[in-house]
């Protein structure tokens, strides 16, 4: 592939089977012929090959986010120039760090920006709370000095598109909505239990605590629960609940026993915390579950009502109530018919509107307009949801 252009995704926090970077994105680029991809990690797991996408390790990050921040940091860059590729993606803000240094060798860069950062760090509760407006204020001005003076800047949502467009106008939203197919099954509703679900990280601003909670008011209902706690401390006190004795807890799950426990759940939960960040996410569980067939419990949020309620595929809650959650669980579950048919109304929305083939389009225009192998015009496709 010698006259291929060359593209490394960056990553220093993010795992090598991750389903932006690696499932979607680089996978999309290496169906290209004229791309040759390569991943950058860094989990200490090696070197590899998957999927036509170059797997190269950098090293495990190791003693937590001062050294990640550093040693890990400088690791990253060394191997990803060691690659000489045109054009590099980064997908962790602090590889802005390194981006200006990138572009000074006359690379191509672009910034994927999965959060609202500078909103996020309002809600780290590892900052002290005296310094993190100041944090997020000092954060955001860097971010535009870095942000402007490069080649595309990637939102994972519609909302942090629209900050960008004010520092960079080459931004553009590439949703994180499923493959289609990828996790489905077949619908057999009948073949269900009277289970939920709820899939992803685990931490107490995810609403953990509250679903837990919500499950010690329900009869013969059981949830599965699919991710790994992000906090031991959150962890301990949610099995101290009540709710507790009602969860099947699997920990960290492959995509193909994903698609399994989707399967034979009834309904899936996404009720978060209302905090900035949330507010205007689009968490992918919430898709997937809609692909798969399922109604959503989600949380209020009037970008969440928009699409939940719009499209008649679930129920929206006020995520701090436990009991309103325990009523929207026992709701689809004594009516099966109302849930089969929320279900299928999320499947054709996802299958019409919310997924990765519609968003592929998208990354392939930026890289060939990039690569100078197409001078098509980004700008008409920077719509909402």
């Amino acid at each position: 592939m010698s006259n291929s252009v060359k593209i490394a995704h960056v990553t220093s926090v993010h795992a090598r089977d991750d389903v932006r970077i690696f499932v979607k994105m680089c996978t999309s680029l290496a169906k290209e012929k004229r791309y040759d991809v390569t991943l950058v990690v860094a989990d200490g797991k090696g070197n590899d090959e998957k999927n036509g996408v170059r797997i190269v390790d950098a090293g495990r990050s190791e003693g937590g986010r001062i050294k990640r921040m550093s040693r890990t940091l400088y690791r990253v860059y060394k191997t990803a120039v060691s690659l000489e590729c045109d054009i590099y993606h980064l997908h962790d803000p602090e590889l802005l760090v390194i981006a200006l240094l990138l572009k000074r060798r006359g690379k191509k860069v672009i910034f994927d920006s999965h959060e609202d950062v500078s909103q996020d760090i309002l809600s780290k509760t590892w900052i002290p709370v005296a310094v993190r407006g100041a944090i997020s204020l000092l954060y955001a001005r860097f971010e535009s000095f870095v942000c402007k003076r490069l080649d595309y800047v990637v939102a994972a949502t519609p909302y942090i598109r629209d900050k960008f467009l004010c520092i960079n106008p080459d931004s553009v939203d590439i949703n994180n909505y499923p493959i289609i197919g990828e996790l489905e099954r077949t619908n057999d509703w009948s073949s269900k239990k009277d289970e939920v679900c709820y899939v992803g990280g685990i931490n107490k601003i995810r609403g953990i605590k509250e679903i837990v909670e919500a499950m010690a008011l329900v009869k013969n209902i059981r949830l599965n629960l699919v991710g790994n706690f992000m906090e031991t401390i959150v962890k301990d006190e949610v099995k101290s609940l009540k709710g507790w004795e009602k969860v099947n807890e699997y920990g960290f799950l492959g995509r193909e026993k994903v698609a399994k426990i989707l399967h034979r759940s009834k309904a899936g939960l996404v009720t978060l915390h209302p905090i900035p960040t949330y507010r205007q996410a689009l968490p992918v569980k919430m898709f997937e579950y809609m692909s798969t067939g399922l109604p959503v419990i989600a949380s209020d949020f009037p970008l969440w009502r928009e699409i939940i309620e719009g499209n008649e595929s679930g129920i929206c809650v006020n995520p701090l109530d436990p009991k309103e959650i325990a009523e929207a669980i026992e709701f689809l579950i004594k009516n099966p018919k109302e849930a089969k048919r929320m279900g299928e109304n999320g499947k054709r929305a996802v299958l019409s509107r919310y997924n990765w083939a519609i968003e592929e389009k998208k990354l392939y225009t930026i890289y060939w307009q990039l690569s100078g192998t197409d001078k098509i015009n980004l700008k008409h496709q920077n719509k909402s949801v």
